[in-house]
């Protein structure tokens, strides 16, 4: 298929989803104001202490997870393909007085964008699956990092992405590593469920073992690989709040989440 023709098709649809997301009580632009924080436990906890380092946020949207980075102490460098999620990014920088540097590009082009190393790579929640093919992103993630610096990323479970959510009754319908692509159109979005926007996206499904895989083919050490049951956002049908402040899926014999850290030797 064409490629960039899918990437367009989904910068637009990202372009529109960045102000309808900044106005969605989803992301509570008021109490992120306060907080200055929108990060969950399971990154804190990987990353630890941001203080002094340089932190390279991957696909960052309209930038609150890296403005929080900033708040604890990371010098931050972030890019998305969307152009207005990155003014707005900008904008939510400058108001909050939390600098950090935004750059628009396709996340599997950032070598080309941003030449600096760092000691912290950062990917979370709903990004792998806007990626053909893992390779050439495992191979930017090695190039970006310093000798001794680390990339986590925090991910939506592979599957729970052969599902279906489209459909009225949701089914399994695609593969595990679905190599083709997976087009779906559809009204609202996930922080939005009631807007009238039309959602026109093309996924892809990468299988936990082709995820890790790519990352130590690109000479990287795994550190951490673990899966949850917990996941900190509502973003699938029949989720349940638990005790703990996390959403489960309602009888689901599946995790909603895993975590990899992997370092680049010294």
């Amino acid at each position: 298929m064409d490629l960039q023709k899918a990437f367009e098709i989904n910068k637009e649809t990202w372009n529109t989803k960045a102000e309808v997301h900044y106005e969605s009580d989803f992301y509570d632009k008021h109490a992120f104001a306060k907080a200055r924080n929108s990060l969950n436990s399971y990154e804190i906890n990987a990353i630890g202490d941001v203080t002094g380092k340089s932190l390279l946020h991957l696909q960052c949207h309209f930038g609150q997870d890296s403005l929080s980075w900033v708040n604890k102490g990371a010098l931050v460098t972030a890019v998305d393909i969307s152009d207005k999620a990155i003014n707005r990014a900008r904008k939510l920088s400058a108001e909050l007085e939390l600098p950090a540097k935004f750059v628009c590009c396709n996340v599997m082009d950032t070598s080309q964008y941003v030449k600096e190393q760092f000691d912290i790579i950062f990917a979370s929640y709903g990004t792998i699956g806007w990626l053909p093919d893992l390779k050439p992103w495992a191979q930017m993630i090695a190039e970006r990092l310093k000798p001794g610096g680390i990339f986590y990323l925090v991910e939506f479970h592979p599957i729970l992405w052969m599902v279906d959510y489209t459909e009225e009754e949701p089914s399994l319908k695609y593969h595990y590593a679905q190599n083709e692509a997976i087009y779906e159109e559809y009204s609202g979005t996930y922080a939005d469920q009631d807007s009238k926007m039309i959602s026109k996206e093309y996924g892809w499904n990468h299988s936990l073992s082709q995820v890790i895989q790519s990352l130590i083919n690109a000479g990287l050490t795994l550190e951490l690989f673990a899966e949850h049951d917990g996941s900190p956002y509502n973003v699938f049908p029949d989720m349940e709040k638990r005790e703990d402040g996390l959403y489960y899926i309602k009888d689901g014999l599946s995790p909603t989440l895993f975590e990899v850290k992997v370092r680049k030797g010294e």
